[in-house]
């Protein structure tokens, strides 16, 4: 009979088991721990640049703001109210010009509700030479004019849109509630056609 007695003060281990294991586990906590570091440093500079589009973005607005307070300052002195007076008015016949009646009917009606209908519609430039468009509106529930304001406002040709105010009376062709409701309106700018080059034609030998 035979007896295997280890007489060694410490007792054998696998030390390249040992390694094996745990040097695996320490490169997956090390490569997940560099992914880590690398994807916040990548947020920080990115966040960094984000910062510097925002303000390089808002000095460009104060800047425009302030050329158009010094504009407007200049155009309300005395000796030169006439020139804005004269300019207001060749903008707006501008702008009246490219308001098509057809084109804002046709954008309404995509978007108005069921048993809703127009009554007034408004033309008028506001301060910032924007088209506003004020309307009254008649229906039989409250429900549908906020209906419509949202789909105006969902739409591209109509922004800022909002009740302005409403009114209830009792009627009997069934259109109790009258709304007004304002909202700017985006007209569809048609592409330039581009210009046709002629080819020029050959004189018959």
């Amino acid at each position: 009979m035979r007896l295997d007695i280890n007489l060694a003060s410490q007792p054998y281990e696998d030390a390249r088991q040992f390694w094996l294991r745990w040097g695996t586990a320490l490169a997956a906590v090390s490569i997940l721990t560099l992914a880590l570091v690398a994807t916040t440093i990548s947020g920080w500079y990115a966040a960094r640049r984000d910062h510097a589009r925002i303000s390089e973005l808002k000095a460009g607005i104060a800047q425009r703001d302030l050329k158009r307070q010094q504009a407007e300052q200049f155009l309300n002195r005395p000796e030169n109210r006439s020139t804005r007076d004269q300019s207001q008015f060749l903008n707006e016949l501008i702008e009246r010009k490219s308001f098509s009646w057809t084109r804002v009917l046709e954008d309404l009606e995509k978007v108005m509700p069921a048993r809703v209908h127009l009554v007034s519609i408004h033309p008028e430039l506001d301060e910032d030479n924007q088209l506003k468009l004020k309307m009254s509106i008649a229906g039989d529930s409250r429900d549908r004019a906020i209906e419509l304001a949202r789909r105006m406002e969902d739409s591209r040709r109509f922004a800022q849109t909002y009740i302005e105010n409403e009114t209830f009376s009792p009627s009997t062709n069934g259109d109790p509630f009258r709304f007004n409701i304002v909202a700017t309106y985006v007209p569809e700018i048609e592409p330039v056609p581009a210009a046709k080059t002629e080819t020029p034609k050959r004189s018959g030998l």
